[in-house]
């Protein structure tokens, strides 16, 4: 029996190209929410709001990434959609846009695509607790 699989070799035309892509991480961050909260509050139950925040969206975060693992998809959108609801409160656009994909994805079952996606928010996350962080000093 052949096993081989000629896939690669003649799916592509002799001439074809390979691009990579790249995705420039531009986090989208909307600076007034944390600009009025710190304006209209003490600067020290902002930083006590923001940590409790964000130490949620990371409870959450855990949460998604073992719906992943055990490949549970149905434990996967309502932590997915917390994550969106609290990003968005504070600012943080791309985290809630890219929460609401790992939702759409966990419903959807496409595995391929959800673990694609936990990956950018997991590196959405990663910058929005940079972008918080740097403005808290600005």
């Amino acid at each position: 029996m052949d096993n081989s699989n000629p896939f690669p070799r003649d799916a592509l035309a002799p001439d074809a190209q390979v691009i990579s892509l790249r995705c420039h991480s531009i986090t989208q961050f909307d600076p007034q929410v944390l600009a009025q909260a710190f304006a209209t509050r003490p600067k020290a139950e902002v930083e006590e709001m923001l940590c409790k925040i964000l130490e949620s969206i990371a409870q959450w975060l855990d949460q998604v990434e073992e719906g992943l693992t055990t490949l549970c998809f149905k434990q996967i959108d309502k932590p997915a959609r917390r994550i969106a609801l609290l990003a968005g409160q504070i600012g943080l656009t791309e985290l809630a846009v890219a929460a609401g994909h790992v939702g759409r994805c966990a419903v959807l079952g496409d595995a391929f695509a959800l673990a694609a996606t936990i990956g950018r928010l997991e590196r959405a996350f990663d910058q929005a607790v940079t972008e918080v962080w740097d403005f808290r000093h600005r």
